[in-house]
């Protein structure tokens, strides 16, 4: 990436910053400026590509679980350790995330998660036996472990703090739904060719989008960090003042040690890690991706002849859901999103396991239609913020020379909790249907409980004034 650097260097010393000369215009302190809000839609749509991918990975197991079981001549315990083994390689992936996105940049570690997902989805389209499966799963799985950290963490560093939140939460639901619908329709082999698609798409969008400036100023050009933060913002607007914040706030970091996984756990950063690396626990255990990785199974198991119909609802009411989450990200804050979704998926959890309890014990009533009602104000519940808004303050929450350590952590746990449930949620479902719904219930009660106490507000704040104001070796930087 040397030469779009330099190229990008060359144009900032030939378009020098704009002085300030009254007290307002500055992109971060008021709204932005259309042709601001152009480039940065046009970047974000690029990332969200990523996003998309990580999407239809998670959501292309369940449509497809009948015709791979029956075409591959998979038992089931073969098909639970195909779903889940996605979440071992997102393990590998997260391990490395935080230092191939240090290292090679933020579009770098982009375009080598697209190389390692579309490797994966080839093999599956291809495979002849069980074992090209695993591998392509895998490679997929090392894939989206990069991504999950990688596109929150670029789109919080190129957007104003206006509009940061709801770029950023724009994020996995829409793939998992076109997964879901496409997969009613068209052979699991197509279906692993189109997951192709969204790599391709991102890896020659990568080749017109600017590096994110906070990691240029980080890891030493100047030159391009303005450009690139110039070409974000609009041409005509003055990044003097945001330009100056950032580069104090890197030049301060620049003089702390280079971090390690263990520093996370000093005194100055402990709050931020409880908040990431809880919410990313919560998320996981409170059973979505079980749900996701095998929705049509569920609908099965609760007395419906096709899982078809309600994979679809869950398409349908995804999509609305993530919009409206959106939408309200930076006018209602983060806090009250993630505690409304919380509380949301539990009651989504509770009608399911009460469907299933009355199966179990022949009712005479027949309730299955409630667990069609809970799944999707489970899955409505979780688009709306569970699904989106801890990515987005673990993007926020951590200063940039602990993000390579905090974002392999925090993804790691996020990809360990995802495989517990995925790999266990078929066995769960064969002990106790009913107990395993109430169980998830109670986790997003849980959940409800952390977000109040422990997370913090981030809407409105830049990403130095929110760091500074969690770790205390940054509390001379915050003006507040």
């Amino acid at each position: 990436m040397a030469g779009p650097m330099e190229r990008e260097g060359r144009d900032a010393a030939e378009k020098p910053l704009l002085v300030r000369v009254g007290g307002s215009g500055g992109s971060q302190g008021g709204s932005a400026s259309s042709s601001s809000v152009a480039v940065v839609v046009g970047c974000t749509a690029i990332a969200v590509a990523g996003s998309f991918e990580f999407g239809m990975s998670i959501g292309y197991s369940s449509p497809t679980q009948l015709g791979i079981m029956r075409d591959l001549r998979l038992s089931l315990a073969e098909y639970s350790v195909f779903g889940s083994i996605l979440t071992i390689g997102a393990m590998l992936g997260a391990i490395v995330s935080g230092s191939v996105a240090d290292r090679a940049g933020r579009r770098g570690a982009m375009a080598i998660s697209d190389v390692l997902c579309a490797l994966g989805y080839l093999l599956i389209g291809f495979s002849q036996s069980y074992w090209w499966l695993d591998i392509g799963r895998v490679l997929i799985g090392c894939g989206i472990g990069i991504l999950s950290y990688v596109v929150p963490v670029y789109i919080s560093e190129i957007t104003p703090k206006d509009l940061r939140g709801g770029f950023a939460t724009f994020m996995i639901c829409c793939g998992g739904s076109l997964a879901f619908v496409l997969g009613t329709f068209i052979a699991w082999r197509t279906l692993a060719i189109v997951g192709v698609v969204p790599c391709l798409v991102q890896l020659v969008g990568l080749l017109l989008i600017p590096e994110s400036p906070r990691w240029l100023a980080r890891f030493g050009h100047p030159g391009a960090f303005t450009g690139a933060l110039q070409t974000l913002r609009g041409h005509g607007t003055d990044i003097s003042e945001e330009a100056s914040e950032i580069k104090v706030f890197t030049e301060k970091l620049q003089r702390l040690p280079k971090s390690k996984m263990l520093d996370l756990f000093q005194k100055e950063y402990i709050r931020a890690v409880i908040a990431g690396v809880g919410l990313m626990a919560l998320q996981q255990l409170g059973g979505v991706n079980g749900v996701l990785f095998y929705a049509s199974e569920v609908f099965v198991s609760a007395g419906f002849s096709s899982g078809n119909t309600g994979t679809v609802a869950m398409a349908v009411v995804q999509v609305p859901m993530v919009g409206l989450g959106v939408l309200l990200m930076d006018k209602a804050g983060r806090r009250p999103l993630l505690m409304i979704s919380a509380a949301g998926t539990c009651v989504g959890c509770l009608l399911v396991g009460l469907s299933f309890l009355s199966k179990e014990q022949h009712w005479e009533r027949d309730l299955n239609v409630l667990a069609l009602a809970g799944l999707l104000v489970f899955i409505g519940s979780f688009s709306l913020g569970m699904g989106g808004i801890p990515w987005v303050i673990m993007s926020e929450i951590f200063p940039i020379n602990m993000k390579g350590s905090a974002g392999s952590l925090v993804t790691l746990v996020s990809w360990l909790g995802s495989w517990i449930v995925s790999y266990a949620f078929n066995f769960l479902l064969i002990w106790s249907s009913y107990g395993t719904f109430f169980i998830f219930a109670a986790i997003c009660g849980l959940t409800v409980v952390f977000v109040h106490r422990l997370v913090p507000e981030t809407k409105g704040r830049t990403l130095e004034e929110i760091q500074a104001s969690m770790n205390s070796s940054l509390t001379p930087f915050h003006k507040y």
